[in-house]
């Protein structure tokens, strides 16, 4: 019996708690905030204090340039937007040119009798369709990206009519037309050049907008050394609104981009060896 409970004694004591360490004495109490005596002494605040670096400027690596603001073109006229190597770049505004009367009649006359249609294009490979629909009359075929518009010498009478109207106002002549049709706001025609072999060289182009008011933007062929970036180029807008005829001659082709931006539209495009555009839009 007395070998039992030395037994169970000597368990319990396995059993037992160690006992806890004494309070040293001046502890810090419960409710009183414990200080770190010994913080690194390269934390804030403590420690020998640096002195702050002398702040210092060094000059970009590449120039920092702003992106010229979009210049808006609505004066009727001349303007003579460059001038360069290839030569001087001319738009001619003349707003108007049409009366409200002839161009509603002309408008709805194109919209419903022109042999519409959409192209099919190719990009690297892949066909898309045209995000218009397009006519083409004029005694050659005319190509361009990667499809091409067959002969057409069978001229509407109404677009005969307009090309005699503006070779008269223009002073020279026109032997082809493409039409474009812009149905709604999702139509459209990207940034691009007239610059096909089959048009000549520096054609001149005219665009006759009927229907609303559509944006044509132009913008500047960059440099060489900008490797084909746009943003810091040249560019303007120039609203055409119904019966408005818009002219683009000399060097237009080779230092400048043309595209649309979009409202609802008809774009008819008289081109010539020198082209006319004849726009017209809904």
């Amino acid at each position: 019996m007395s070998d039992k409970r030395q037994r169970a004694r000597v368990q319990g004591s396995w059993a037992k708690p160690p006992p806890r360490p004494s309070r040293a004495t001046g502890a810090v109490s419960n409710n009183q905030q414990t200080r770190h005596v010994d913080a690194d002494p390269d934390s804030w605040g403590s420690g020998p204090q640096k002195s702050p670096k002398t702040f210092e400027f060094h000059q970009p690596s590449k120039q920092v340039r702003d992106v010229p603001p979009v210049k808006v073109m609505e004066q009727a006229g001349i303007h003579e937007i460059s001038r360069g190597p290839s030569g001087v770049s001319r738009l001619r505004l003349l707003p108007g040119f049409l009366p409200p009367e002839e161009a509603d009649w002309m408008f709805s006359k194109l919209l419903a009798e022109l042999p519409w249609s959409q192209k099919t294009n190719y990009r690297q490979g892949d066909a898309y369709e045209e995000p218009r629909l397009t006519c083409w009359f004029g005694a050659l075929p005319y190509t361009y990206a990667r499809s091409t518009l067959a002969a057409n010498t069978q001229w509407h009478p109404s677009l005969s009519t307009l090309r005699a109207a503006v070779e008269q106002a223009c002073g020279c002549g026109f032997n082809s037309l493409l039409c474009n049709l812009y149905r709604d706001g999702h139509d459209s025609i990207g940034w691009h050049s007239d610059d096909e072999a089959s048009l000549g060289r520096r054609p001149t182009i005219a665009s006759l907008s009927l229907g609303d008011t559509r944006v044509f933007g132009v913008r500047k062929q960059p440099p060489p050394e900008e490797n084909g970036d746009y943003t810091y180029v040249e560019q303007i807008r120039v609203p055409l609104s119904h019966g408005t005829l818009l002219v683009m001659d000399g060097a237009m082709q080779d230092d400048w981009q043309t595209g649309e931006f979009w409202g609802k539209c008809v774009c008819v495009c008289v081109c010539v060896c020198v082209c006319v555009c004849v726009c017209v839009c809904e």
